[in-house]
């Protein structure tokens, strides 16, 4: 059995059970990721001959498949918000992207160099590849389908800072992701300050500059395409499958221009999501984006429950273990509180919102994209490792608490008149 013919069957096994599990893991202690990583590790323990996905080896087909299943999951998650945007509509957004967000970064950088003994650089792309949350794995926390936005308790708080948060530091993390880069280009194993400046300038400023106003831009052509144009009004054919056009074309056209993509995508999403608010073309669009997300989903945690097991975790060592658990349930969650310092929500709110910062696809793309780009050959297993070790330890966590934390959340709610 050939590789190729390992990823038909993982394909295959993980759309039936895409299809099939929803109803069976709703309202229970743990979710369908946990399901596809359980699922990918049993067949590869079987004593057969069975191909596991190397991503060192495949790195390239692994960045692709995972950058795809990412925009997607983007363009679902933007346009499931019914919150208008606004400074203060979306402070738990800016708390978390302005404080978490580099926070989380800074302490893991720190922790992967000092217990994993790595070069500044190795560290630093560690810690920018773990510390964006994840729209992906996120579906017990994060908004649900759009809705007309009408009753204001259709869209809590936590759900929304999570897949707001999500939604915009898959696009902000990587300007962090290529200051590892630039700095091992720069240095090596050592510490230069040459790279910063232009980093600043080009990688920061400029490149998020671009995905803003090509978000915007895509993001307002396509609703007048979809709502108000005179001669091709596409929301009256009722086709999900453009979702995929918008999501394909905000990211193309972004990265064309050197712009972030990721960024650019949830930003069109989010205007589209603006326009006639009521229609229920949003949720077309939003449906068959999650489907996709299913699809993708399944099949990448599939493969990369088999790659845990027959390679993964022998390469894990008990520093590596250490440092994604850490992450977890020490850096997360305190970052995640001195984020929301003085923020008006409830306390418990608040600590559910720190906690549940989930790990997944995007930094499975984020390692694969920085391997290829500079010179972290070296240290390729040992962060694959680390990576594919604090998916799964947040998959495992954070699956089985969703579910019963978001019902009490729900059920104190409905008893405060």
């Amino acid at each position: 059995m050939t590789l190729a013919h390992g990823i038909y069957m993982a394909a295959g096994i993980g759309i039936l059970m895409a299809a099939v599990l929803p109803p069976v893991v709703r309202r229970r202690p743990f979710s369908l990721p946990m399901v596809f990583l359980v699922a990918g590790a049993a067949i590869a323990l079987l004593p057969f001959d069975v191909p596991v996905v190397d991503p060192v080896r495949d790195g390239v087909w692994v960045e692709h498949v995972t950058e795809v299943c990412v925009i997607v999951s983007l363009m679902g998650a933007g346009l499931a918000i019914d919150r208008p945007f606004g400074w203060r509509a979306w402070a738990g957004a800016w708390r978390f992207l302005g404080l978490a967000l580099p926070l989380t970064i800074a302490a893991m950088a720190v922790l992967g160099w000092w217990l994993m003994d790595w070069p500044p650089a190795v560290a630093l792309l560690l810690a920018a590849a773990l510390a964006p949350t994840d729209p992906v794995l996120a579906a017990e926390v994060r908004v649900g389908e759009p809705t007309s936005g009408e009753d204001e308790d259709d869209e809590k708080e936590v759900h929304f800072t999570l897949t707001s948060e999500a939604g915009l530091n898959d696009g902000l993390a990587l300007p962090f992701v290529l200051a590892a880069v630039a700095l091992a280009t720069a240095a090596g194993d050592g510490w230069s300050g040459d790279w910063i400046g232009h980093w600043l300038l080009a990688d920061v400023l400029l490149r998020a500059a671009l995905g803003l106003i090509a978000g915007v831009a895509v993001g307002r052509f396509l609703r007048w395409l979809f709502f108000r144009s005179p001669h091709v009004r596409l929301s009256q054919q009722t086709e999900g499958f453009t979702a995929l056009g918008v999501t394909f074309t905000a990211y193309g056209i972004t990265e064309l221009v050197h712009g972030y993509g990721f960024l650019a995508v949830f930003v069109a999403a989010c205007t589209i999501r603006a326009a006639e608010r009521n229609h229920g073309y949003h949720q077309v669009l939003h449906g068959f984006s999650e489907q996709i997300e299913r699809l993708l989903t399944a099949v990448l945690l599939f493969l990369l429950g088999g790659y845990l097991v027959a390679d993964g975790l022998s390469v894990l060592s008990p520093q590596g273990a250490l440092l994604g658990i850490a992450l977890i349930v020490v850096v997360r969650p305190l970052a995640g509180a001195a984020a929301q310092l003085g923020f008006p929500s409830a306390l418990r709110e608040r600590a559910v919102t720190a906690l549940f910062g989930i790990r997944g696809i995007g930094s499975l793309f984020y390692l694969a994209y920085a391997l290829r780009e500079g010179p972290f050959g070296p240290y390729a297993d040992e962060l694959w490792a680390v990576t594919a070790f604090t998916i799964l330890a947040s998959v495992l966590l954070h699956g089985a608490t969703a579910t019963p934390v978001i019902r009490h959340l729900d059920q104190r709610r409905s008893r405060i008149p």
